[in-house]
Protein backbone atom coordinates (compact mmCIF):
# COMPACT_ATOMS: atom_id res chain seq x y z
CA UNK A 1 0.00 0.00 0.00
CA UNK A 2 1.34 3.67 -0.73
CA UNK A 3 0.99 6.66 0.22
CA UNK A 4 0.12 9.50 -1.71
CA UNK A 5 1.12 12.29 0.45
CA UNK A 6 4.66 11.13 0.68
CA UNK A 7 7.38 13.21 -1.54
CA UNK A 8 8.35 10.41 -4.49
CA UNK A 9 11.55 8.63 -4.24
CA UNK A 10 13.34 6.88 -6.89
CA UNK A 11 16.51 4.70 -5.58
CA UNK A 12 19.30 3.20 -7.75
CA UNK A 13 22.73 2.37 -7.07
CA UNK A 14 24.40 0.99 -3.73
CA UNK A 15 27.04 2.36 -1.16
CA UNK A 16 30.32 2.78 -2.24
CA UNK A 17 32.03 4.74 0.75
CA UNK A 18 34.81 6.52 -0.55
CA UNK A 19 35.99 9.96 -1.36
CA UNK A 20 33.88 12.67 -3.39
CA UNK A 21 33.27 11.53 -6.84
CA UNK A 22 35.37 13.16 -9.88
CA UNK A 23 33.43 15.65 -11.57
CA UNK A 24 31.26 13.58 -14.29
CA UNK A 25 31.36 10.25 -12.14
CA UNK A 26 27.55 9.35 -11.31
CA UNK A 27 26.60 9.95 -7.90
CA UNK A 28 26.14 7.18 -5.62
CA UNK A 29 24.59 7.21 -1.87
CA UNK A 30 26.59 6.82 1.01
CA UNK A 31 25.27 5.22 4.53
CA UNK A 32 21.93 3.66 3.97
CA UNK A 33 20.18 6.27 6.56
CA UNK A 34 16.48 5.00 5.78
CA UNK A 35 17.43 1.77 7.97
CA UNK A 36 18.19 4.04 10.61
CA UNK A 37 15.82 1.53 12.26
CA UNK A 38 12.91 2.42 14.42
CA UNK A 39 10.44 5.28 15.11
CA UNK A 40 12.09 5.80 18.27
CA UNK A 41 15.84 6.71 16.85
CA UNK A 42 13.72 8.76 14.33
CA UNK A 43 11.63 10.50 17.36
CA UNK A 44 14.98 11.24 19.23
CA UNK A 45 16.52 12.16 15.95
CA UNK A 46 13.90 14.82 15.65
CA UNK A 47 14.02 15.90 19.19
CA UNK A 48 17.64 16.63 18.91
CA UNK A 49 17.61 18.58 15.75
CA UNK A 50 15.07 20.98 16.87
CA UNK A 51 16.72 21.06 20.17
CA UNK A 52 20.05 21.73 18.90
CA UNK A 53 22.08 20.61 22.14
CA UNK A 54 20.15 18.41 24.34
CA UNK A 55 20.91 15.56 27.13
CA UNK A 56 19.75 12.58 27.64
CA UNK A 57 17.65 13.11 30.28
CA UNK A 58 15.84 16.11 28.37
CA UNK A 59 15.17 13.47 25.26
CA UNK A 60 13.90 11.07 27.71
CA UNK A 61 11.24 14.01 29.23
CA UNK A 62 10.44 14.83 25.55
CA UNK A 63 9.51 11.63 23.84
CA UNK A 64 8.21 9.72 26.83
CA UNK A 65 11.20 6.97 26.40
CA UNK A 66 12.81 5.33 28.91
CA UNK A 67 16.36 6.51 29.92
CA UNK A 68 17.83 3.20 29.01
CA UNK A 69 16.34 3.31 25.53
CA UNK A 70 17.58 6.36 25.23
CA UNK A 71 20.93 5.91 25.90
CA UNK A 72 20.69 2.46 23.82
CA UNK A 73 19.61 4.06 20.93
CA UNK A 74 22.40 6.94 21.20
CA UNK A 75 24.62 4.51 21.78
CA UNK A 76 23.78 3.40 18.04
CA UNK A 77 23.37 6.89 16.65
CA UNK A 78 27.18 8.11 18.54
CA UNK A 79 28.83 5.01 16.75
CA UNK A 80 27.43 5.29 13.18
CA UNK A 81 28.88 9.18 13.21
CA UNK A 82 24.99 11.17 13.33
CA UNK A 83 25.72 13.01 16.59
CA UNK A 84 28.31 14.07 18.75
CA UNK A 85 28.79 14.70 22.47
CA UNK A 86 29.81 17.79 24.31
CA UNK A 87 31.60 18.80 26.98
CA UNK A 88 30.51 17.85 30.72
CA UNK A 89 28.34 19.88 32.68
CA UNK A 90 27.32 19.79 35.72
CA UNK A 91 23.92 20.55 37.37
CA UNK A 92 22.29 21.51 40.28
CA UNK A 93 21.19 18.14 41.56
CA UNK A 94 23.08 15.07 42.90
CA UNK A 95 24.50 12.19 40.63
CA UNK A 96 26.80 12.33 37.24
CA UNK A 97 27.12 15.13 34.91
CA UNK A 98 25.14 15.59 32.14
CA UNK A 99 26.62 15.00 28.53
CA UNK A 100 24.81 16.75 25.84
CA UNK A 101 24.76 15.55 22.44
CA UNK A 102 24.16 17.73 19.02
CA UNK A 103 23.49 16.47 15.33
CA UNK A 104 26.64 16.49 12.86
CA UNK A 105 25.97 18.75 10.60
CA UNK A 106 28.79 17.28 8.26
CA UNK A 107 26.86 13.77 8.52
CA UNK A 108 24.96 14.40 6.38
CA UNK A 109 24.75 15.91 2.74
CA UNK A 110 22.10 16.23 0.04
CA UNK A 111 21.75 18.04 -3.21
CA UNK A 112 18.60 19.98 -3.93
CA UNK A 113 17.71 21.41 -7.30
CA UNK A 114 15.27 24.03 -8.12
CA UNK A 115 14.05 24.18 -11.32
CA UNK A 116 12.58 27.30 -13.08
CA UNK A 117 11.72 27.82 -16.43
CA UNK A 118 14.72 30.31 -16.75
CA UNK A 119 17.34 29.07 -14.32
CA UNK A 120 18.36 25.78 -12.54
CA UNK A 121 20.11 26.00 -9.54
CA UNK A 122 21.63 23.26 -7.89
CA UNK A 123 22.95 23.48 -4.15
CA UNK A 124 24.88 20.64 -1.90
CA UNK A 125 23.80 20.94 1.97
CA UNK A 126 24.87 19.51 5.54
CA UNK A 127 22.32 18.98 7.67
CA UNK A 128 21.77 22.17 9.26
CA UNK A 129 20.64 23.41 5.79
CA UNK A 130 24.05 25.22 4.97
CA UNK A 131 24.77 25.40 1.37
CA UNK A 132 28.23 24.58 0.70
CA UNK A 133 28.37 24.87 -3.10
CA UNK A 134 25.68 26.10 -5.11
CA UNK A 135 25.56 26.40 -9.21
CA UNK A 136 23.05 28.33 -11.34
CA UNK A 137 22.24 27.05 -14.82
CA UNK A 138 20.36 29.75 -17.32
CA UNK A 139 17.57 27.92 -19.38
CA UNK A 140 15.48 28.73 -22.52
CA UNK A 141 12.27 27.69 -24.20
CA UNK A 142 14.23 25.64 -26.34
CA UNK A 143 15.94 23.75 -23.66
CA UNK A 144 14.93 19.72 -24.30
CA UNK A 145 13.89 17.78 -21.87
CA UNK A 146 17.42 15.33 -22.34
CA UNK A 147 19.43 18.60 -22.03
CA UNK A 148 17.56 19.37 -18.91
CA UNK A 149 18.54 16.35 -16.99
CA UNK A 150 21.76 16.64 -18.15
CA UNK A 151 22.07 20.22 -16.86
CA UNK A 152 21.11 18.97 -13.06
CA UNK A 153 22.95 15.97 -13.31
CA UNK A 154 25.91 17.60 -14.31
CA UNK A 155 25.55 20.56 -11.61
CA UNK A 156 24.69 18.08 -8.97
CA UNK A 157 27.80 16.02 -9.99
CA UNK A 158 30.19 19.14 -10.14
CA UNK A 159 28.86 20.35 -6.68
CA UNK A 160 29.73 17.27 -4.74
CA UNK A 161 33.08 16.85 -6.56
CA UNK A 162 34.08 20.22 -5.89
CA UNK A 163 33.25 20.08 -2.16
CA UNK A 164 35.33 16.95 -1.45
CA UNK A 165 32.40 15.52 1.29
CA UNK A 166 33.03 11.38 2.03
CA UNK A 167 30.67 9.72 -0.30
CA UNK A 168 29.49 7.63 2.64
CA UNK A 169 27.82 10.82 3.93
CA UNK A 170 25.76 11.70 0.46
CA UNK A 171 22.13 10.62 0.58
CA UNK A 172 20.30 11.71 -2.82
CA UNK A 173 18.72 14.61 -4.52
CA UNK A 174 15.72 16.22 -3.95
CA UNK A 175 14.41 18.12 -6.99
CA UNK A 176 11.64 21.34 -7.02
CA UNK A 177 9.68 22.47 -9.66
CA UNK A 178 6.66 24.51 -10.47
CA UNK A 179 3.42 22.22 -10.13
CA UNK A 180 1.40 20.70 -11.45
CA UNK A 181 3.19 17.27 -11.49
CA UNK A 182 1.91 13.66 -10.88
CA UNK A 183 2.43 11.26 -7.66
CA UNK A 184 5.38 10.01 -9.36
CA UNK A 185 7.48 12.38 -10.33
CA UNK A 186 6.22 13.81 -13.87
CA UNK A 187 5.73 16.98 -15.17
CA UNK A 188 2.61 17.95 -16.38
CA UNK A 189 1.24 21.50 -17.71
CA UNK A 190 2.48 25.34 -17.42
CA UNK A 191 4.48 26.92 -16.12
CA UNK A 192 6.90 24.83 -17.52
CA UNK A 193 8.18 24.46 -21.10
CA UNK A 194 5.62 23.00 -23.35
CA UNK A 195 8.76 20.83 -24.35
CA UNK A 196 8.55 19.27 -20.60
CA UNK A 197 4.81 18.33 -20.59
CA UNK A 198 4.59 14.44 -19.52
CA UNK A 199 8.19 14.38 -19.13
CA UNK A 200 9.09 11.93 -15.91
CA UNK A 201 11.77 13.96 -14.82
CA UNK A 202 12.53 11.79 -11.56
CA UNK A 203 12.73 8.56 -13.16
CA UNK A 204 15.24 10.01 -15.43
CA UNK A 205 17.21 12.06 -13.56
CA UNK A 206 17.51 8.77 -10.83
CA UNK A 207 18.71 6.46 -13.91
CA UNK A 208 21.36 8.98 -14.80
CA UNK A 209 22.47 9.97 -11.18
CA UNK A 210 22.17 6.10 -10.00
CA UNK A 211 21.33 7.71 -6.99
CA UNK A 212 17.99 8.42 -4.67
CA UNK A 213 15.79 11.37 -6.20
CA UNK A 214 12.68 13.05 -4.35
CA UNK A 215 10.74 15.19 -6.41
CA UNK A 216 8.14 17.45 -5.38
CA UNK A 217 6.49 20.97 -6.12
CA UNK A 218 8.63 24.01 -5.26
CA UNK A 219 6.31 24.89 -2.22
CA UNK A 220 6.00 21.98 -0.91
CA UNK A 221 9.87 21.61 -0.94
CA UNK A 222 9.84 24.89 0.43
CA UNK A 223 8.08 24.47 2.96
CA UNK A 224 9.96 21.32 4.43
CA UNK A 225 13.19 23.39 3.84
CA UNK A 226 11.81 25.75 6.27
CA UNK A 227 10.68 22.94 9.07
CA UNK A 228 14.01 21.49 8.79
CA UNK A 229 15.99 24.92 9.02
CA UNK A 230 13.89 26.32 10.99
CA UNK A 231 13.98 23.44 14.20
CA UNK A 232 12.06 24.32 17.32
CA UNK A 233 10.83 27.86 15.54
CA UNK A 234 9.32 25.85 12.81
CA UNK A 235 7.65 22.68 15.18
CA UNK A 236 4.30 23.59 15.28
CA UNK A 237 1.70 23.50 12.19
CA UNK A 238 2.40 26.35 9.51
CA UNK A 239 1.66 27.42 5.89
CA UNK A 240 4.00 28.94 3.72
CA UNK A 241 3.15 31.62 0.80
CA UNK A 242 5.67 30.64 -1.33
CA UNK A 243 6.58 33.33 -4.12
CA UNK A 244 8.45 31.93 -7.41
CA UNK A 245 6.73 30.75 -10.51
CA UNK A 246 3.47 32.45 -9.76
CA UNK A 247 2.04 32.00 -5.46
CA UNK A 248 1.40 28.50 -3.96
CA UNK A 249 0.75 27.69 -0.50
CA UNK A 250 2.42 24.71 1.71
CA UNK A 251 1.32 23.05 4.83
CA UNK A 252 2.93 21.53 7.22
CA UNK A 253 0.34 19.49 9.40
CA UNK A 254 1.61 17.27 12.14
CA UNK A 255 5.43 17.48 11.33
CA UNK A 256 4.78 16.38 7.42
CA UNK A 257 3.78 18.45 4.52
CA UNK A 258 0.34 17.69 3.79
CA UNK A 259 0.86 17.52 -0.47
CA UNK A 260 -2.72 16.12 -0.89
CA UNK A 261 -4.05 12.73 -3.08
CA UNK A 262 -2.10 13.93 -6.15
CA UNK A 263 1.11 15.78 -4.79
CA UNK A 264 -0.80 18.97 -6.01
CA UNK A 265 -1.91 20.20 -2.84
CA UNK A 266 -1.72 24.05 -2.30
CA UNK A 267 -2.37 25.70 -5.83
CA UNK A 268 -2.99 29.19 -3.96
CA UNK A 269 -4.17 31.13 -7.15
CA UNK A 270 -7.34 29.11 -8.02
CA UNK A 271 -8.44 29.77 -3.77
CA UNK A 272 -7.78 33.26 -4.56
CA UNK A 273 -9.83 33.44 -7.99
CA UNK A 274 -12.95 31.59 -6.27
CA UNK A 275 -12.57 34.11 -2.57
CA UNK A 276 -12.74 37.27 -5.46
CA UNK A 277 -15.03 35.51 -7.50
CA UNK A 278 -13.12 35.41 -10.59
CA UNK A 279 -15.02 32.84 -12.41
CA UNK A 280 -15.55 32.20 -16.26
CA UNK A 281 -18.51 30.99 -17.91
CA UNK A 282 -18.00 27.51 -17.49
CA UNK A 283 -17.67 28.06 -13.95
CA UNK A 284 -13.57 27.26 -13.71
CA UNK A 285 -11.56 29.78 -11.57
CA UNK A 286 -9.78 32.20 -13.98
CA UNK A 287 -6.15 32.67 -13.67
CA UNK A 288 -5.19 35.33 -11.13
CA UNK A 289 -2.98 37.74 -12.14
CA UNK A 290 -2.34 39.05 -8.82
CA UNK A 291 -0.71 36.05 -7.83
CA UNK A 292 2.00 36.16 -10.18
CA UNK A 293 4.13 38.95 -9.14
CA UNK A 294 6.91 39.00 -11.30
CA UNK A 295 4.84 39.28 -14.35
CA UNK A 296 1.87 41.88 -12.37
CA UNK A 297 4.07 44.44 -10.72
CA UNK A 298 4.94 46.31 -13.62
CA UNK A 299 1.79 45.55 -15.74
CA UNK A 300 -0.44 46.87 -12.60
CA UNK A 301 2.30 50.09 -12.31
CA UNK A 302 1.92 50.98 -15.76
CA UNK A 303 -1.59 50.68 -15.70
CA UNK A 304 -1.63 53.04 -12.41
CA UNK A 305 0.11 55.92 -14.40
CA UNK A 306 4.03 54.70 -13.78
CA UNK A 307 6.10 55.95 -16.59
CA UNK A 308 9.82 55.56 -15.14
CA UNK A 309 12.75 53.04 -16.89
CA UNK A 310 12.08 50.12 -14.45
CA UNK A 311 11.27 47.09 -16.97
CA UNK A 312 12.44 43.92 -14.96
CA UNK A 313 10.04 42.79 -12.02
CA UNK A 314 13.91 43.88 -9.73
CA UNK A 315 13.81 46.65 -10.96
CA UNK A 316 9.95 47.60 -10.21
CA UNK A 317 10.64 46.37 -6.92
CA UNK A 318 13.09 48.68 -6.35
CA UNK A 319 10.87 51.65 -7.41
CA UNK A 320 8.69 50.05 -4.60
CA UNK A 321 11.32 50.89 -2.33
CA UNK A 322 11.80 54.39 -3.84
CA UNK A 323 8.48 55.30 -2.70
CA UNK A 324 7.02 55.48 -6.49
CA UNK A 325 3.52 55.79 -6.02
CA UNK A 326 2.03 53.94 -9.30
CA UNK A 327 4.25 51.00 -8.14
CA UNK A 328 3.46 51.20 -4.65
CA UNK A 329 -0.14 51.40 -5.62
CA UNK A 330 0.81 48.28 -7.68
CA UNK A 331 2.39 46.47 -4.58
CA UNK A 332 -0.65 46.89 -2.59
CA UNK A 333 -3.08 45.77 -5.11
CA UNK A 334 -1.10 42.32 -5.26
CA UNK A 335 -0.63 42.02 -1.26
CA UNK A 336 -4.59 42.78 -0.93
CA UNK A 337 -5.31 40.09 -2.98
CA UNK A 338 -2.56 37.57 -1.56
CA UNK A 339 -3.88 38.39 1.90
CA UNK A 340 -7.83 37.18 0.81
CA UNK A 341 -6.22 34.24 -0.25
CA UNK A 342 -4.47 33.79 3.30
CA UNK A 343 -7.48 34.47 5.60
CA UNK A 344 -9.36 31.84 3.23
CA UNK A 345 -6.33 29.46 4.13
CA UNK A 346 -6.50 30.72 8.14
CA UNK A 347 -10.64 30.18 8.20
CA UNK A 348 -10.51 26.96 6.78
CA UNK A 349 -7.58 25.34 8.39
CA UNK A 350 -6.90 27.50 11.67
CA UNK A 351 -3.23 27.44 11.97
CA UNK A 352 -1.08 29.84 14.37
CA UNK A 353 1.37 30.67 11.74
CA UNK A 354 2.18 31.56 8.41
CA UNK A 355 5.15 32.50 6.19
CA UNK A 356 6.11 34.35 3.33
CA UNK A 357 9.33 33.68 1.49
CA UNK A 358 10.81 32.22 -1.78
CA UNK A 359 12.91 33.49 -4.87
CA UNK A 360 10.70 36.33 -5.88
CA UNK A 361 9.28 37.41 -1.92
CA UNK A 362 12.00 40.56 -3.06
CA UNK A 363 13.05 42.67 0.26
CA UNK A 364 11.43 45.99 -1.11
CA UNK A 365 7.78 43.94 -0.72
CA UNK A 366 8.62 42.40 2.53
CA UNK A 367 7.23 45.15 5.07
CA UNK A 368 3.94 45.90 2.31
CA UNK A 369 3.17 42.08 2.32
CA UNK A 370 3.91 40.63 5.34
CA UNK A 371 2.08 44.33 7.21
CA UNK A 372 -0.94 43.27 4.49
CA UNK A 373 -1.55 40.01 5.16
CA UNK A 374 -1.01 40.29 8.89
CA UNK A 375 -3.32 42.41 9.14
CA UNK A 376 -6.24 40.70 7.25
CA UNK A 377 -5.52 37.37 8.62
CA UNK A 378 -6.07 38.99 12.42
CA UNK A 379 -9.15 40.72 11.73
CA UNK A 380 -10.82 38.70 8.90
CA UNK A 381 -11.39 34.82 10.24
CA UNK A 382 -13.68 34.05 11.26
CA UNK A 383 -12.62 32.82 14.48
CA UNK A 384 -10.04 35.76 14.12
CA UNK A 385 -10.89 36.29 17.95
CA UNK A 386 -9.57 32.87 19.38
CA UNK A 387 -5.97 33.16 18.03
CA UNK A 388 -3.43 35.70 17.28
CA UNK A 389 -1.70 34.45 13.85
CA UNK A 390 2.21 35.13 13.47
CA UNK A 391 3.22 35.91 10.12
CA UNK A 392 7.08 36.33 9.05
CA UNK A 393 9.51 36.48 6.56
CA UNK A 394 10.68 32.52 5.76
CA UNK A 395 14.16 31.70 7.75
CA UNK A 396 15.59 30.60 4.19
CA UNK A 397 16.36 33.97 3.02
CA UNK A 398 18.78 32.39 -0.05
CA UNK A 399 17.57 29.30 -2.35
CA UNK A 400 14.63 28.42 -0.45
CA UNK A 401 13.74 26.37 -3.32
CA UNK A 402 16.80 24.39 -3.86
CA UNK A 403 17.82 24.27 0.14
CA UNK A 404 14.06 22.84 0.32
CA UNK A 405 14.36 20.28 -2.51
CA UNK A 406 17.62 18.89 -0.18
CA UNK A 407 16.08 18.94 3.04
CA UNK A 408 13.28 16.63 1.18
CA UNK A 409 16.27 13.93 1.42
CA UNK A 410 17.05 14.47 5.03
CA UNK A 411 13.15 14.97 5.74
CA UNK A 412 13.01 11.28 3.90
CA UNK A 413 15.68 9.82 6.04
CA UNK A 414 15.27 11.06 9.33
CA UNK A 415 11.98 12.42 10.10
CA UNK A 416 9.52 10.14 12.35
CA UNK A 417 5.91 9.52 11.38
CA UNK A 418 3.59 7.43 12.09
CA UNK A 419 1.05 8.27 8.95
CA UNK A 420 2.98 6.57 6.42
CA UNK A 421 2.49 3.01 5.00
CA UNK A 422 5.10 3.25 2.28
CA UNK A 423 9.06 3.10 3.79
CA UNK A 424 11.77 5.21 2.01
CA UNK A 425 13.37 2.98 -0.41
CA UNK A 426 17.07 4.61 -0.54
CA UNK A 427 19.16 1.44 -1.28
Amino acid sequence: MTDPNDPQVHSKGEARPSRGPASGERLRPGANQSDLGSFNESTIIETIRQAGVISRTEISEQTGLTQQSVSRILRVLLERGLLAEGAQERTERLGKPRTPVRLRAEAAHAVGVLVDPELVTVVLTDLDGRALEKRRVPLDDETAPDALVEIIARAAEDAVASSGIPQETFLGVGVAVPGPITADGRLLDLPLSQSWRNVPLRDLLADRLDCPVVLDKDVAAAAVGERWVGRTDRASDFVYLYFGTGLGSGLVLNGETYRGASANAGEFGQLCAARLGRIDESGRPQLVRECNPTAALGEIARELGYTGPAATYREMCAEVAAGNEAAVAAAQQIADVISIGAVALIDLLDLPLLVIGGPAFEPELEELVVTTVDRAVNSLPIAHAAQHVTVERSLVKVEAGAIGAASMIFHASFAPSVRRTRSYSMK
